[in-house]
This record gives structure tokens, C-alpha cells and sequence, in this order.
């Protein structure tokens, strides 16, 4: 039972912080430590990360099965519709964050997982979220993009890789500083984060594949269950409060949580 409780528990707090701007890294580390748990083991991993790959592809179902088709279209007819230049735009700006995964996953996992370290990224790009949302412009949507802002948002996820730093935020930051709206920041992350979560999930489980640990499908099978519902749900709440809201909460929230990381770590 505490087994299960635990991954409810772990299942929630990835599936509401992938994709708000606010780090699951640091949650995910924070939380079981706290609460004095073991490490939750990589399948665990990989049953919470394909869960909230299935909330964002069946929020964005009807937009991905648009892109898709303009996208196909387009490799035969060369002529681009703004559905099939998002698709361009979510290819092209994976490829840094793709990139340097391979260049430097190795030494982040050594050396940049410190409580310490992600404190200060948790920190540092909150408020350089806070600073985005009041500065930027806020007057495009993602169907504005051309190829200088895609490099510019696929470089800012690849600095990602830092542990605190959110995927999310970083990209949300990035847009917003490129003038998109905050809902277009947004969206636009949120497609993004769909071939980087499928990237990780594949190799995460190629990692599974050649390990011999035993696996415990029923608190694999919940964990996947309650991060996909919890994602699903936080994507549309975010994505419906989010003009209304600004990104103040979010950056207010980062600068508490980095402090009780330094309370807790240092």
C-alpha cells in the first residue's frame, strides 16, 4: 500500500510540474528525499514520463493531427502552410536540445544534480521568467515564428538539461522574449516537449530493457495513469488562466522553492 501511495504521489508531482514553469527536476528530487524514500527506479521513471506524453498528445490531438498532415503535404508540395511551418519549427528547434543530450548527458548526471545547483537555476531562470513576462511584447502567436526565433527557443531547451531550470519555463521564457503571447509561448512549449519527452522515454527504456531489476506493474500501471490525468488536467488549467494569471506566481514559486532547497541541502 505505501508502495502505491508513493506513486501516486510521485506520479502527481511529475504529471503537474512537466509542463507549468516551476522544474519537475527539483520537485522530483525535493519530494522524496523529504519524505525520506528511496529512489523510485527507472521504470518508474519511464511509466510517469510516457503518461504525460499521453496528456499533451491527446490535449493538442486536434492541432497534431493538422500539423501532421500539413507538414506531409509539404515535403511533396514545398510550399509550407503556417500548420505545416509549426511542424518545421517543432522539428528544427528539437535538434540543440537533441544535440547537446548526447554531447553532455553524461557529465549533467554527474555533476549538475546537486540540490545546490538546482537551487540556483530554480532560482536564476525565475526570475528571468518574471523579467520575460513583464518585458516581452506579447503581440505573436506560434504560427509567427520564423527560423531566428526557432534556433533561439530550441538553444534555450537545450539548456534545460540543467536540472532546475524547466523545460517549460525556459522555453516559455525565450518565447515571450521574442514577443509571443503568453498562451503562444506556451502552446509553442508544449508541442515542443513532445519529441524531447519521446527522445527521453526511448531512452530511458533502452536503459530498462538491458537492466535486470524486477518490475512492479501495478505501481508502474498507476504511476502512468495518475501523471497522464494530472497532466491533461494542469495543461488546460494553465493554458485557460494563463493571460489572466501572468507568470508571477510561477517565478514567486521558483524563489520559495529554491529557498527551502537551501534550507534543506546546504
Amino acid at each position: 500500500m505505501m508502495e502505491i501511495v508513493q506513486a501516486i504521489l510521485l506520479a502527481l508531482v511529475q504529471g503537474l510540474t512537466e509542463f507549468l514553469p516551476i522544474s519537475s527536476s527539483a520537485h522530483l528530487i525535493l519530494v522524496p528525499r523529504l519524505l525520506g524514500w528511496s529512489d523510485q527506479g527507472l521504470a518508474f521513471d519511464v511509466a510517469v514520463h510516457m503518461g504525460t506524453l499521453i496528456a499533451v498528445v491527446w490535449y493538442f490531438r486536434s492541432d497534431l493531427r493538422d500539423i501532421t498532415r500539413s507538414w506531409l503535404r509539404s515535403l511533396v508540395t514545398r510550399q509550407p502552410d503556417t500548420n505545416a511551418r509549426l511542424g518545421w519549427a517543432v522539428v528544427f528547434g528539437t535538434i540543440p536540445a537533441g544535440l547537446a543530450g548526447v554531447a553532455f548527458n553524461g557529465f549533467i548526471e554527474t555533476s549538475l544534480r546537486s540540490p545546490l545547483v538546482i537551487a540556483a537555476t530554480t532560482a536564476g531562470f525565475g526570475i528571468l521568467l518574471w523579467l520575460a513576462d513583464r518585458l516581452g511584447k506579447r503581440v505573436r502567436d506560434e504560427h509567427t515564428l520564423d527560423w531566428r526565433d526557432v534556433l533561439v527557443i530550441g538553444l534555450a531547451q537545450a539548456l534545460a538539461l540543467v536540472p532546475g531550470t524547466s523545460r517549460s519555463g525556459i522555453t516559455m521564457t525565450a518565447g515571450m522574449l521574442l514577443g509571443l503571447t503568453r498562451s503562444g509561448a506556451a502552446r509553442f512549449s508544449f508541442l515542443l516537449s513532445i519529441p524531447i519527452i519521446v527522445l527521453a522515454s526511448g531512452l530511458k527504456l533502452l536503459e530498462l530493457l538491458t537492466a535486470e531489476a524486477a518490475v512492479d506493474w501495478v505501481v508502474i500501471a498507476v504511476g502512468l495513469v495518475v501523471a497522464a490525468l494530472s497532466a491533461y488536467f494542469c495543461i488546460a488549467l494553465f493554458l485557460r488562466f494563463l493571460e489572466r494569471t501572468g507568470m508571477a506566481p510561477f517565478a514567486i514559486y521558483r524563489l520559495i522553492l529554491a529557498a527551502i532547497l537551501i534550507a534543506v541541502f546546504a
